[in-house]
Parts: C-alpha cells; structure tokens; sequence
C-alpha cells in the first residue's frame, strides 16, 4: 500500500482535530501506548529497542528507523530473504451494516461491490476537486464487514471523513457503523516469506493471491487477518494481530534466521524501487488520479457512474490528459531528493521531484516526480539541479527494479 509521511521521520507531523462527537473513534492509527513527549508507541516498541533498533519520529508515532545491520544490509536482505516491518501505526477499520459497501463507495473510486469474499483493492478516498485525500486497502471479508486500511499520517483526517459521511446515512435510515481496531499489524515482506510462514499456518499459502485475506492462527496466535500484500514490491504478507499477542508472534517470526527486523528506512528504499507512491511526498490532496498515474484504481463501472467526490475533474482528466504526469527518474551525480527541481532541454523548470534516493539494488540514483505532460515519456532526457549544479537525468519506466507479486494458479 502507499504510506504516508516519510518525511515526517525527523519532524513531528500536524495531525487535524476529530470532528465534535467522534470521540468513541479518535486517537486513530492502531494499537497505542504514549511515551513522554506525547509520541505513540506500537505494542513492539520495547522489542525494537531490545534489538537496537534506532527509534525515530514518524507521523507521531515512535518507530525504528534501521537496526544495527544498517539501512542498506537491510534492504539487501529483504530483496534476497526476509524482513519484518512493523506497521501497526496503520488506522485498521471495520465497517459493518447492509449498507457497508455503498457507504464506502460514496468516498472513494474503486468497486467495491465487485470484490469477492476475502478480496481487497488499493483504492483512493477523494475530494470534490478531484484531489487525493488518501490511498487505502479495502477489502470484503469472508465475515461481515469491510476491513479498511489507512494511513498513519491521514488517520485522523480520514477518520472524520468516515464518521461524518457514516453519520449522514445514518440519518437517512441507513444501516452502516465503524469499528477502529486495537490490533498490531506486521508486514512479512520478501522471497522467502512464503516459506517461513508456511511453517505456522495450517492454512496452503499457495492458494492465497495478492491483494486476498484470511483469517486463521499464525504460530499459535489465533484471530489474525493475513493479507498478502506489501508495500515492498515482494511477496510478502501483512499481518493484523491482537494487539496483546502481537510480541509473541513478531518474536516468533523473527526466531527464525531468514527473518531481520527492518525500519523505515528500508521501507522507504523497497517502495521506490518499486514504483509505489508515498503519500505526502507523491501523493496528496492538490495531486489527481490521472496525474499521479492511478487511473486504474477507477472501477469501470464507477467511472460510468460518475458517483465518487471529484468525478467530474477527474474524468475530464481522462479524457484530455492532464497537463502534468508522475514519471520516474535515473540519474548520474548526487543523490536526488524531494523539492529537487526538473528542468527541460533549456534549462527552464519542467517539474519537481517528490521522492528520491540512491537504490541499493541498482546502485544508481532513482526518484520520482512530476513533469509537464510534454516532457513525461520514457527516454526522454532532463536535467536535475542538486546543490545549484545540474545532473543528467532521463525519464525511466517504474517500477525500476521487478516486482514479484503471487498469484495463485
């Protein structure tokens, strides 16, 4: 899934107010304890520093960005074996009642009336101007409701969104209700996870696709959802656990030698790698579906419809393209960074870059950003101005390194 507020890891982020009456569902973004300095703590904060894991700021939360292997050794590993990241500063929400799905499909783009039992989607949660408020995962669960996945930095955000469009159906006679978890959620991300967590399921992970979920025991720890998906590009796995057993399972997980703690700094490096936005950074509320190259998270059906926040922008975009495109990047020289500027073959500014680093696989310079439409075709050479010195760079396909998401036979 795309993760917000990356930048964030050395700023504490301002987080918006919950609406008047929301108080039984404020305090969003998982399973909570509070350190001095009003940072939240995830249930495995002492397991991270028992493991030296460097503790940092990120969206209010306290989260390791690195252990002592370091950033690079660890992506490397997740690239080649498997990493455990802890993402339970993820908002975890149930919607229940006959009119779940409707209810959702008033605030986001996706189909989700089209879902089978134990399937999920990416879908984008959007404004009347078009603008994306939020990426989530949604998915219809076998059970009966929908079990819905925001991010950390919009969780507040989203979360008055949620309970003020479930209020005015209510009001209507409509039969939907909200539920926020107090559960843990870990991401078992890489080549070998399937094979790790094989060992503690009874249930065949062959059978499960990407973007598909189930409820079982894992390693002993009954009432988890395992989704298999990622935000790394591998196969991989999020796990949602009760929070007071979820020690118990990350320990177990990681007693195994194939598995390394990872933080947030490999999370970030993995996602670009693989081509997946970062909200805040790639992502936010001034930037479209069209322009952000998200269109297919339109469900055909919706688009007929026209009956999503924004429609109407948005579809105009598709018919007459936007006049700026996210594209990726590949340099020479220093690194590129956020706020970097993008310029065209006369030196004049074509865009900006949202997000960029020195990839560990490749070992070269990636990013991505966004440029005039003009200039966003693959191949097509630009310049970048790092420390008041331009670099070539060339518009590059994503995801710049091959993703490797399951798929059942």
């Amino acid at each position: 899934m795309l993760r917000a507020g990356f930048r964030a890891v050395l700023t504490r982020s301002r987080r918006p107010p919950a609406p008047p009456g929301s108080s039984p569902l404020s305090g969003a973004g998982g399973a909570e304890t509070r350190e001095g300095g009003g940072l939240k703590r995830t249930p495995l904060d002492a397991l991270h520093r028992s493991r030296g894991g460097r503790m940092v700021p990120f969206a209010g939360w306290s989260l390791p960005l690195h252990y002592g292997e370091g950033h690079l050794q660890s992506h490397l590993h997740t690239r080649r074996r498997c990493s455990l990241f802890d993402v339970s500063h993820m908002l975890q929400t149930r919607v229940y009642g006959r009119d779940r799905v409707r209810f959702m499909e008033s605030l986001v783009v996706g189909d989700i009336a089209e879902l089978k039992p134990g399937q999920g989607t990416l879908t984008l949660l959007t404004n009347e101007k078009g603008g994306i408020v939020d990426d989530l995962i949604i998915t219809n669960t076998s059970e009966d409701h929908l079990y819905v996945v925001s991010n950390a930095g919009c969780a507040d955000k989203d979360l008055a969104i949620m309970t003020g469009r479930a209020a005015e159906l209510q009001a209507t006679g409509s039969d939907v209700r909200l539920e926020v978890l107090d559960h843990a959620l870990l991401a078992l991300q890489g080549p070998s996870m399937a094979q790790v967590l094989q060992a503690g399921l009874s249930d065949d992970l062959a059978k499960l696709s990407f973007m598909n979920s189930i409820t079982t025991t894992v390693f002993g720890v009954p009432g988890c959802r395992v989704t298999r998906c990622g935000y790394t590009g591998e196969d991989g796995v999020e796990i949602s656990v009760p929070a007071g057993r979820a020690v118990e399972l990350a320990e177990q997980l990681l007693g195994v030698p194939e598995v390394w703690p990872a933080g947030l700094a490999a999370r970030d490096s993995l996602r670009l790698e693989a081509g997946l936005c970062l909200y805040g950074n790639d992502i936010d509320e001034t930037t479209t579906p069209a322009e952000a190259g998200l269109l297919w998270t339109l469900g055909k059906r919706r688009r007929v419809a026209m009956d999503f926040p924004g429609a109407a922008i948005i579809m105009a975009q598709v018919k007459d393209k936007p006049k700026r495109k996210r594209v990726g990047l590949t340099s020479v020289g220093p690194p590129i960074r956020p706020h970097t500027a993008i310029l065209g073959p006369e030196g004049t500014p074509v865009g900006t870059v949202t997000s960029g680093c020195p990839s560990p696989s490749l070992g070269k310079n990636i990013a991505m950003g966004y440029v005039e439409a003009a200039h966003s075709r693959a191949g097509t050479a630009l310049t970048v101005e790092v420390r008041k010195k331009q670099h070539p760079a060339l518009v590059t396909k994503m995801p710049f390194v091959p993703t490797h998401y399951y798929m059942a036979k």
